[in-house]
């Protein structure tokens, strides 16, 4: 039987949606197999002499919810989502102003950089997403929009799930675009799933499917739904038909299907949070993800804390059926920028995956300071390109 028919989601009576039976996995998350070869995504390198490719400048706009000129992007820029618009890279990235010290205390707005050979960035001066002055400033405000990440459409709509923090629970939330500088708010993704049973609850970080179409990433479906896998300690999955009201899928307990979890002595050992748009391969699909090393439970190979990047290779036709796993990181800090600023333990935290002249480009905030670029050579024969 396929997936889709595996569990019936129970659809809220307020808001509902119809969805009828939707998928589920009789995957209980991780996998203990050996990786098969050659389903891997990379290796990426640093290009040389040109990263950081994005870094903070006391560029001042007027912001809406503190009524004042502010520099909305002195402290630091990192944590990028990144995609295609008239043959351009167009980078979306997370700004904070200098209003308070410490990670999470300032505000957050999303600000936009573009580039033709994805490495030297034009930036606006303003940030394309903010909070304030709008019906959104109570899951908004005074945290902002964080972690974007970005997917399009084959008709050319961009979607961005995003963080919105008013630092009392971070959640996901939706925005929708079709020039990438002007965005349309939808509120949280779980709002209308299970009559908001997840509304209040902290989610983060969705990973949007996609496939190559057209020499771009687009988004794909699973049996006629949107699909997306999201979550920092676990990966979840949600569903769709609309890419603006989401359902998380649950499993036989009606309660959040785990497909994949932190492992003891592993790189990943405290977080699994999801990381660019999924992408449908040849051997099926891969999601890229950012492992967080426990302290007391983590790899030793590894610093306490650091984040590090891992790949899921999941079943096309069972997106929650683990078919491999990487033991060991495929891109981990190293350059001293990587292991300084904000978050000195050393982060590679990648959001961002752009398919642009038959190469992968991975954007990743380093030590949520600064923006860095990875670059994959020709992966035609590793991904299912469609002209």
């Amino acid at each position: 039987m396929k997936a889709m028919n595996r569990i019936k989601l129970m659809i809220g009576l307020v808001g509902g949606l119809l969805l009828g039976s939707l998928p589920a996995s009789s995957s209980s998350g991780d996998t203990d197999k050996k990786q098969p070869e050659g389903w891997v995504i990379g290796p990426f390198r640093r290009p040389e002499g040109v990263n950081p490719v994005l870094v903070p400048q006391p560029t001042a706009f007027h912001c809406p919810m503190r009524k004042e000129q502010v520099k909305w992007e002195e402290s630091d820029v990192f944590n990028p989502a990144a995609t295609v618009k008239d043959g351009k890279i167009v980078v979306l990235y997370r700004a904070e102003d200098n209003s308070a010290q410490g990670i999470g205390k300032r505000t957050s707005r999303i600000g936009y950089a573009e580039s033709k050979d994805g490495m030297i960035m034009k930036r606006m001066d303003s940030p394309v997403l903010f909070p304030g002055g709008d019906e959104f400033e109570g899951i908004e405000c005074p945290g902002g929009c964080e972690d974007p990440r970005v997917a399009m459409t084959e008709e050319g709509l961009y979607v961005m799930l995003y963080t919105a923090w008013n630092r009392k629970t971070p959640r996901l939330a939706v925005a929708t675009s079709r020039d990438l500088k002007h965005w349309t708010k939808h509120g949280l993704a779980f709002e209308k799933a299970y009559g908001g049973r997840f509304a209040r609850i902290a989610t983060k970080s969705a990973s949007v499917l996609t496939k190559v179409k057209g020499g771009k990433l687009v988004i794909d479906k699973v049996e006629g739904k949107y699909f997306m896998y999201w979550g920092e300690y676990a990966v979840h999955a949600a569903i769709s038909d609309n890419l603006t009201d989401w359902y998380p899928v649950l499993d036989a307990n009606n309660e959040l299907l785990k497909i994949a979890r932190p492992r003891n002595g592993y790189f990943d050992s405290q977080m699994t949070e999801c990381g660019p748009p999924a992408v449908r391969t040849k051997q099926g699909i891969v999601l890229l993800y950012n492992g967080k090393n426990d302290k007391k439970r983590g790899d030793a190979r590894y610093p306490a804390g650091a984040y590090c990047a891992g790949q899921l290779l999941l079943d096309s036709n069972d997106p929650y059926k683990v078919l491999g796993r990487l033991d060991t990181p495929f891109f981990q800090p190293e350059a001293p920028f990587e292991k300084s600023g904000q978050y000195k333990d050393g982060t590679v935290f990648i959001e961002g995956l752009v398919y642009y002249k038959k190469k992968l480009y991975l954007y990743y905030g380093c030590a949520d300071s600064q923006v860095s670029v990875a670059v994959c050579d020709d992966v035609e024969k590793l991904l299912k390109v469609q002209r």
